[in-house]
């Protein structure tokens, strides 16, 4: 017992040295750290080298590193943003979101999928990655630019409209019915899921949250642990509450950290928050998810599986960055800032990876299925920061850049 607990330990070492070395590796080449963790996993687990491997424990730190990266996902959301969006952010949410999901389940209808791996295939391609694209835009220094705003609201909405989607995925699974009144039932559960969150959480919650920070105060015990203890017991109840609904628990952890965000707190609590949520989440839990998910995937889709692999690629690119150009078209966006745009929403990344990881879990898709929709999230991802790089240079040489200020009111009355 002692030698396979040293071992379990030795284990995760393992698993934590390496997803940091090559997370910051990558970082250092301008590619988000779950590139490396992924990378870690592939060469070291038991694809390749075999060093690494799974075990009970590390599963338990993966589900709840998933669990966490999307409780720190939704306090990256202003819930209030979501109402006050442009047209163009709109167009270009939708554009991004309606496209790939229709090929990416005709691809499903076209290789024979059950109609479960058809929709997880849509739903794979739809989906986008907020924090990829907020890095990016940093890193290129357009963060005030028309284009980045636009960019960066479509993917806040298609992250938001994703995660409702599979919600209703997740429900119509549980169900197993595809008759009209089964379809309707799991989008009725999940209506009042989402409703109910969104009157608890940004009605009640603030209120609730103040009441019992003045409580702890008179009771001389608040702290800023209590307060992150207090957030985890919150988000434990959303999710329990998703769970009770058929819902991944994932989806309770979402909404808790989007109403976390709206909780009227002390700004020097709210930060120790969202910073200790952060640490544990991008520090220490979430790496292991990204490694573990390497230890399911199988290098034999490059050999025994390319041509479907480049037919999902080909629909990734195609669905995600056309769907976004052809409707930000009729909007005020000129049709070079449309099409950098749809650069800029091709990239996957943690949204995906999570998505079919649980797809896999749940036993809806194989491992091949697996394989080939975690390396699509890889692949475009990676080709993220060169294209968007590569358009907006395109943008300045044709004077087509846009600043936010140049939009200003008082700057267009300027002589």
């Amino acid at each position: 017992m002692v030698e396979t607990a040293g071992f379990d330990l030795l284990n995760l070492l393992l698993v934590l040295t390496l997803a940091w070395s090559f997370g910051r590796l990558t970082e250092r080449v301008g590619y988000p750290a779950l590139m490396g963790e992924l990378l870690a996993g592939i060469l070291f687990g038991p694809t390749v080298v075999g060093l690494i491997h799974p075990t009970e424990s590390i599963e338990i730190f993966a589900e709840l590193g998933v669990f966490l990266l999307m409780i720190y996902v939704g306090m990256e959301v202003d819930l209030h943003d979501l109402f006050k969006l442009g047209p163009q952010s709109l167009m270009v949410a939708l554009g991004g979101f309606v496209m790939p999901f229709g090929l990416g389940y005709a691809v499903g209808g076209f290789i024979g999928a059950t109609v479960e791996q058809s929709l997880f295939i849509g739903i794979a391609m739809a989906a986008t990655s907020l924090a990829t694209k907020s890095r990016i835009l940093v890193d290129l220094e357009i963060l005030d630019t028309r284009i980045a705003g636009v960019l960066l609201g479509g993917a806040l909405l298609s992250d938001v409209g994703v995660m409702i989607v599979f919600a209703g995925i997740m429900g119509f699974i549980e169900t197993g019915e595809l008759t009209a009144l089964g379809l309707g039932l799991v989008a009725g559960r999940a209506f009042l899921f989402f409703a109910a969150a969104l009157v608890i959480g940004d009605r009640f919650l603030p209120y609730l949250w103040g009441q019992l920070e003045d409580w702890m105060e008179r009771h001389e015990f608040v702290d800023k642990t209590s307060a992150f203890t207090v957030a985890l017991v919150v988000a434990l109840v959303f999710a329990f509450f998703a769970a009770l609904v058929d819902l991944h628990m994932i989806i309770g952890g979402f909404m808790a950290g989007l109403f976390l965000r709206q909780a009227q707190l002390d700004p020097d609590i709210y930060q120790h928050m969202y910073d200790v949520m952060y640490d544990l989440a991008m520090g220490f839990f979430a790496p292991i998810f990204f490694v573990s998910v390497a230890f399911d995937l199988t290098l034999d889709v490059f050999t025994g599986s390319l041509g479907l692999l480049v037919l999902v690629l080909v629909v990734a690119f195609v669905g995600k960055i056309v769907g976004s150009w052809l409707f930000a078209l009729p909007t005020n966006l000129s049709w070079r800032e449309g099409l950098v745009i749809g650069f800029g929403m091709n990239g996957r990344g943690t949204v995906e990876i999570v998505i079919v990881s649980i797809a896999l879990s749940t036993g809806v898709i194989g491992q091949e299925l697996f394989s080939i929709l975690v390396f699509t999230a890889i692949l475009t991802t990676t080709l993220v920061p060169p294209t968007v790089k590569w358009g907006v240079d395109w943008l300045r040489q044709t004077d087509e850049l846009v600043f936010t200020d140049d939009l200003r009111p008082e700057a267009a009355s300027e002589p």
